[in-house]
């Protein structure tokens, strides 16, 4: 039967069924862009491709025959416990295996200073939601983890760059940006960052906490490869300095030194920033997946992970050296990149006169990828720079990429007029 219109009136049916457009999205949801680096994974799938442009753990070096072990074992000690709903903080007996892995190395923490996400990309998710509101400052290394200037973007956070030279994060002009932009807080990967590989030194560690602590700032310390160590010695947490104790959350992942299915990450943090993040991943998913839990702590207590890890350092150590040994003729003459002591990336910058983005697409041509550097970067963006993982491939084909890369290096990626 007709419908009445807006203003009392009868319309016929089929025009009061006719299709009205839903309101438009959150503008936070239109601001933020997709992640170039998913794009360019998505690109490189093809058969033949040699890709130094994702951060994937190397999957020939997974402990499957372990991992299924420990699954065995989460379903055989209770299948209905694996496969029930669990608390939101998490397993305790994955709690712990964290909180005593933290303290040997060098971070006292008990099992209630812990919280399990999925994935420490949802443990910043969580800690931002607690934290920043639209239009709060946050803080970030200048270039920094693409994921993360995705979600203080869609948290509505102006991002401010800490100034950075090749060891990281600048002291001093920190505590003035400090000052100046009276930030809710501070981002920072400072072991083997991404995209840079770089390592912030032990003594600016201790400033950063102390400038924290002077001057009132929350720091958030993302620590996805600090296991994954070739040389050099293991430099502390930030969160392990005096002056970080009640203002640092720390984020870790099982990603990089198990397998990032998982999906399984923790956060460390003060008791009432903890609790707020429990409440929004309470929000997010409940909890995280309960028999993933479980066999990662009945795999922790089987197997030994450091072990794992040490077969897992020397396999990415040599392919980091392949990877170095052969780039100075893969690359323009002039380039430029560093040696990182540890982690997953390399970080070059090309000559003047040429640019990532357009090599890119020449060697893509050529069956070969890696990833600009300038989405890394909050502003202006360096377009010279450019990102290399080294961890996927064998060193042979690290250099068999290598040599399709320099087929193309020395003649693309100019820029016209320079």
């Amino acid at each position: 039967m007709p419908a009445p219109d807006s203003r009392g009136a009868t319309v016929p049916a089929a025009a009061a069924t006719s299709a009205v457009a839903p309101p438009s999205f959150a503008a936070r949801a239109t601001s933020v862009e997709g992640s170039p680096v998913r794009e360019i994974l998505a690109l490189t799938e093809r058969p033949g491709v040699i890709s130094f442009a994702g951060g994937l753990p190397a999957p020939e070096l997974f402990d499957t025959e372990g991992l299924r072990a420990a699954y065995d074992s989460a379903f055989a000690a209770s299948a209905r416990r694996a496969l029930q709903y669990s608390t939101t903080e998490g397993a305790p007996e994955l709690r712990e295996a964290v909180a005593a892995r933290a303290t040997a190395r060098g971070l006292t923490t008990a099992a209630d200073d812990v919280l399990i996400t999925s994935g420490s990309q949802q443990a910043l998710t969580l800690i931002t939601g607690a934290l920043v509101e639209p239009g709060d400052v946050v803080l970030v290394e200048n270039p920094t983890y693409l994921a993360a200037l995705q979600c203080f973007g869609l948290a509505g956070a102006r991002v401010v760059a800490v100034p950075c030279d090749e060891e990281g994060i600048v002291p001093d002009a920190l505590a003035d940006l400090v000052i100046r932009e009276r930030p809710k807080l501070l981002y920072t990967i400072p072991t083997f960052q991404n995209p840079t590989g770089r390592t912030l030194p032990a003594a600016r560690r201790a400033e950063v906490a102390r400038t924290a602590a002077r001057l009132g700032l929350w720091l958030v310390e993302d620590d996805p490869y600090g296991e994954l160590r070739y040389e050099g010695a293991d430099v502390p947490w930030i969160a392990a300095h005096p002056g970080a104790e009640d203002r640092t959350a720390l984020l870790g992942s099982f990603s990089k030194v198990m397998a990032p299915g998982l999906r399984l990450g923790w956060l460390r943090a003060p008791a009432a920033l903890r609790r707020a993040a429990v409440v929004a991943k309470q929000a997010a998913d409940l909890h995280t997946s309960t028999v993933d839990q479980l066999a990662a702590a009945h795999y922790l207590g089987a197997a030994d992970l450091d072990a794992h890890v040490a077969r897992v350092r020397a396999a990415y150590g040599s392919r980091r050296d392949a990877l170095l040994a052969h780039l100075g003729e893969a690359l323009p003459e002039g380039s430029t990149w560093n040696r990182p002591e540890g982690g997953m990336f390399v970080w070059a910058r090309l000559p003047e006169g040429h640019d990532a983005t357009a090599l890119l697409r020449a060697a893509i041509a050529h069956d070969v990828a890696f990833v600009p550097g300038a989405p890394f970067f909050t502003g202006a963006p360096d377009p010279r720079t450019l990102r290399l993982s080294f961890t996927t491939h064998t060193p042979r084909e690290i250099e068999e990429g290598l040599r399709r890369l320099a087929a193309v290096a020395r003649t693309d990626g100019h820029v016209p007029g320079h």
